[in-house]
């Protein structure tokens, strides 16, 4: 993400302070929404029984609110299914929340047996609004999500506070933001996701395995550092599953593998969650729609459409590349083109042949960002950086978008 859509001066600032300055509310398919309650400052001690209705009917998925609080969405329902000692398939969602957050999203469990589920109590995690229903809930059936954020740490007056937020809000409402995906999707603060998914694309799956298992980042702790450097230096599986922490569940499942099998790397990864593996392909897509919209950015036609683009909803669109894709034509399919060109990929190497869960027949996206119902909320005095204030802003975005790439927007910088 290389440019800004908005003139307005950014207000600085951070984000993610603290869980409760990140909210994250799903807006399910009727509109309605899954209300934060339990992990708020008001709600920290409010306790919630579990309640299920009758069966009557004989429906087979018990829906139900999930909120947590600074856990993903693949560790909260691990959590569940090994409490409930069934598989992880057996249970539902619309879409991977944040996790250094409070969220609230809709889960559907098949069949649960219903007496251990009611005896269900994890430490920053809660069900509730139990109801049955003859669906499972899949990925992407939600409308969107609403986001609360709280901004600390700003310089500014509450005048000038005011001021800049009011015509970042107007800018944004006019015609919109680029609509990057956000840096959470290329993979926390490894950001190496997209750089797996990469190698994959170009069939280097080995290339793919021990770069996911010892990609270093200088802010991650000096033991899993050193454990990812003597993997690279050595090479010796046997000796990285002593030397990874427990809490890296994924390297060390990796690693068991390639202790058994140590050429089956695509058998390795295969250890990891079915919907945490199709992650990788989809960041690589992600990172190269980024670069789409950089590069018209770039040749000067931006976000406004011209002769030979595509349009969803009456807006311009990039490609999330693969082995389908119909790319536009014009200088915007020159721009796509050149996309591609500068990473050395075709479009048929989106085909995975050896994880062909992985492959991607390809899909266009607005490169538009509308946010909806933006409102400042409250400017406060900031309790955690004295003589400063705090902004807490409102809004919501369809699926599939990142409050991520609003915040730098309003912040004028890059924000996680």
């Amino acid at each position: 993400m290389e440019h800004f859509s908005t003139a307005t001066e950014g207000i600085g600032g951070q984000i993610k302070r603290r869980y409760s300055d990140f909210v994250v509310e799903e807006i399910r398919p009727d509109g309605s929404i899954c209300d934060v309650r339990r992990f708020t400052e008001s709600g920290t001690h409010l306790e919630e029984a579990l309640g299920i209705p009758e069966n009557r009917e004989k429906l087979q998925f018990l829906h139900l609110d999930l909120e947590k609080i600074n856990k993903d969405t693949s560790f909260a329902v691990s959590k569940i299914s090994r409490f409930l000692r069934c598989s992880r398939n057996r249970i539902g969602y619309a879409g991977l929340k944040d996790k250094r957050a409070v969220t609230c999203q809709r889960i559907s469990i098949f069949e649960p047996d219903l007496e251990r589920l009611q005896q269900f109590g994890s430490q920053g995690m809660q069900l509730r609004n139990a109801q049955w229903n003859a669906e499972r809930i899949e990925i992407g059936t939600l409308q969107g999500n609403r986001f609360t954020i709280t901004i600390r740490d700003i310089e500014l007056s509450e005048e000038e506070l005011r001021k800049r937020i009011e015509g970042c809000f107007a800018e944004m409402n006019n015609g919109g933001i680029a609509n990057y995906f956000g840096q959470q999707r290329f993979g926390g603060i490894r950001n190496v996701t997209h750089l797996v998914g990469r190698e994959f694309v170009k069939g280097n799956t080995r290339d793919a395995v021990m770069l996911y298992l010892t990609h270093i980042d200088a802010r991650e702790e000096e033991e899993v550092k050193s454990a990812r450097q003597r993997l690279a230096d050595t090479g010796d599986y046997s000796e990285a599953t002593k030397l990874f922490p427990v809490k890296y569940r994924y390297e060390r499942a990796i690693l068991h593998h390639l202790c058994k099998y140590p050429n089956d790397f695509a058998g390795a990864f295969g250890k990891l969650p079915k919907q945490m593996r199709y992650l990788f392909t989809h960041a690589y897509q992600s990172f190269l729609f980024n670069r789409v919209i950089d590069l018209r950015l770039q040749a000067g036609i931006g976000l406004k459409s011209v002769k030979g683009d595509i349009l969803i909803g009456g807006k311009p669109s990039a490609p999330l590349f693969g082995f389908e894709s119909v790319l536009a034509e014009g200088e915007p399919g020159e721009i796509e083109r050149k996309a591609l060109q500068e990473e050395g990929i075709e479009l048929q190497q989106f085909k995975v042949r050896q994880m062909a869960e992985l492959s991607s027949k390809g899909a266009r996206k607005s490169i538009v960002l509308l946010p909806n119902g933006l409102r400042l909320l409250k400017i406060s005095p900031d309790e955690f950086f004295p003589g400063k204030i705090a902004a807490t802003i409102g809004f919501s975005l369809e699926k599939g978008n990142y409050a991520t790439t609003v915040m730098r927007e309003l912040l004028k910088s890059d924000v996680a």
